[in-house]
């Protein structure tokens, strides 16, 4: 189970590493897979008494919530590569050099 919901951010990140915007989209894909096995393991754990269904009810919410973000983003990325012939600018950064985020 850590493994599925430790999957979902780190797709996420590295979708965003990809200067392409279809290949961000297939990661948040896998993400949004890992959602999904996150929920089933936690149905799986409630199933064998190991969390209370109000555990289960909670993480439901929180999987419902992360998917819907995941496809809001997903959209936006589809979106832009339409519009920008679907790469992403963005000046190449320099060995060492500190990154910063000022999007």
């Amino acid at each position: 189970m850590i493994r599925a919901a430790r999957s979902t951010t780190a797709n996420i990140a590295e979708g965003y590493g990809r200067f392409h915007h279809l290949d961000n989209a297939k990661f948040c894909s896998n993400s949004r897979g890992s959602c999904w096995e996150t929920l089933d393991h936690l149905i799986t754990a409630h199933d064998e008494e190991l969390i209370s269904a109000d555990m289960l009810e909670n993480g439901r919410s929180l999987v419902n919530k992360a998917v819907k973000l995941i496809n809001g983003y997903m959209h936006y990325l589809y979106k832009a590569s339409k519009n920008n012939n679907s790469s992403v600018k963005e000046p190449p950064s320099e060995y060492g050099e500190q990154i910063t985020d000022n999007r």
